[in-house]
């Protein structure tokens, strides 16, 4: 693959504040807390804190080898590029599948509920109508498409509203939470402890579930390319983005502990965020929550839509994919070809998961199936940091701890998420998961045999790249080192 060929997105877009942003929502906060939150709790009851704290440690160990390896390759693909150029080619198409795969199916369960939440601020009774909730789920889905289509700049300022509207509300209802006084339990130390699961099996129930909360900060590195600094700015944005998420949800679930008691959470049902608002501030609580949800929700629809439209045209740009889903829209510099594909699959799913019951089974099923595309990626990416920067790896402490050390630990401990997860998911899930990444062998093999350059990598090495500065298409300006401190934005 050449480094040196026309990226055609708008190069210089984004600074360090706007990825940071998309980091958070990526991993959709409020939504996060609402819908997993009464998983958690029913698996590892109050060691809910526990979980997601040891769940950070090898999270962090993924997202640093993401900094690293967007150091030396600015590329779209992200993971795609990186272990296709370190470890295989083969396992490099594989990541980006698992990516496109896992970001298709959230995308349609995750309008759905946007859908129905939408109608829950006007009526409880119209958001038990699944085909109505269906088409403003798809009207969302649609506004998002035409977002993104838009360009870098729109869909950032989109954001920018969201997010920055349901992180008011949850830092709100935090404070909230801290001074409430009708509290259902004290609170303990040991929610921390490891003492509070049930065995092994038990952490590894807990791990599963927490890691499911995370997903989506490295849509920074997707955005790589249209970012300024990129080489630095997009690694740390998905560094904060993470330790961001993180303090959002340790802090909702010690609330969540103290506040709601077993039978009030049980109440509560999925959206465990409008039960502990309720809880907090009877009347308003739980409306005002219920628009942090549906804001996070729809906020995490662009993320995700910028996560598969990056791949799929740096898929085409190599041609791995159909060459016509690497075209740039001459005025908005958005892949028009990959976001009218994106938008075209996934309004097919939605159209079937209203009109089929069974279908909306599946679903069901397959968001399950999402965690093990999840850790196939990010065990891959972990790796491939490894290999890349191998002959730097006792040049100094920094690098063998961040660089090679924790994103190894990080990788291992994601294919033990993927195994682990054979064992819990039902059949349908792992035919789901292991099924979706298998089709993406068809295309593999197909394009593999057309002679697609990217078969045929320049080796990702940090030694030879690491300090070569990347000059965007078009953008090349006088100082454009990479090494020489944040942008001013930030």
């Amino acid at each position: 693959m050449s480094n040196s060929r026309p990226r055609g997105l708008q190069a210089g877009a984004l600074g360090t504040f706007d990825t940071v942003v998309m980091a958070v929502a990526g991993s959709a906060p409020a939504y996060s807390i609402a819908a997993t939150t009464a998983v958690l709790v029913g698996a590892v009851g109050t060691a809910g804190p526990a979980a997601l704290l040891y769940c950070l440690i090898p999270m962090l160990g993924i997202a640093l080898a993401f900094s690293y390896l967007s150091r030396i390759d600015v590329n779209a693909g992200a993971s795609y590029s990186w272990v296709g150029r370190t470890l295989h080619p083969f396992l490099g198409f594989l990541s980006g599948w698992a990516l496109i795969v896992s970001a298709t199916i959230f995308m349609v369960a995750g309008s759905l509920p946007a859908g129905a939440m939408t109608l829950a601020l006007f009526d409880e009774q119209l958001a038990e109508n699944t085909a109505l909730s269906t088409l403003v789920g798809a009207a969302w889905f649609v506004l998002m498409l035409g977002v993104v289509l838009g360009g870098a700049r729109l869909t950032v300022r989109a954001q920018l509203v969201m997010t920055g509207t349901e992180l008011a509300v949850l830092a709100l209802f935090a404070v909230l939470a801290v001074f409430h006084a009708d509290n259902a339990r004290a609170f303990d130390w040991s929610w921390f402890g490891f003492g509070q699961f049930d065995g092994v099996s038990g952490f590894a129930s807990g791990a599963l579930i927490a890691a499911f909360y995370f997903w989506g900060w490295d849509v920074s590195c997707n955005l790589s390319e249209e970012t300024r600094n990129s080489r630095r700015t997009t690694g740390l944005a998905g560094l904060i983005g993470l330790g961001v998420v993180f303090l959002l949800f340790e802090v909702f679930t010690i609330a969540v502990n103290v506040v709601l008691s077993a039978d009030r959470l049980q109440a509560g049902g999925a959206n465990v965020l409008a039960a502990l608002g309720e809880e907090i501030w009877p009347g308003w609580g739980g409306r005002l929550l219920i628009v942090a949800v549906m804001l996070s929700t729809i906020a995490t629809l662009e993320t995700t839509l910028i996560q598969v439209t990056r791949s799929l045209f740096a898929m085409g740009r190599d041609r791995t994919m159909p060459s016509a889903l690497g075209r740039v829209h001459r005025t908005w510099n958005t892949p028009w070809v990959a976001v009218a594909v994106v938008g075209v699959v996934a309004l097919t799913m939605f159209v079937a998961s209203g009109a089929l019951g069974s279908v909306g089974d599946i679903l069901s099923d397959a968001i399950s199936a999402i965690g093990l595309q999840i850790a196939v990626y990010y065990g891959l990416t972990g790796l491939a940091v490894v290999v890349a920067y191998r002959k730097l790896l006792l040049k100094s402490a920094a690098h063998f701890f961040l660089g090679g050390l924790w994103p190894l630990c990080g990788a291992l401990f994601m294919f033990w998420v993927f195994v682990e997860s054979l064992g819990s998911l039902s059949p349908a899930a792992i035919a789901i998961g292991i099924g979706g990444l298998a089709a993406g062998l068809v295309p593999m093999v197909w394009y593999w045999r057309q002679g697609s350059d990217y078969y045929r990598p320049a080796k990702l090495d940090a030694t030879r790249t690491v300090e070569t500065d990347y000059v965007p298409h078009g953008r090349a300006a006088r100082q454009a080192r990479v090494h020489e401190g944040l942008p001013t934005d930030f």
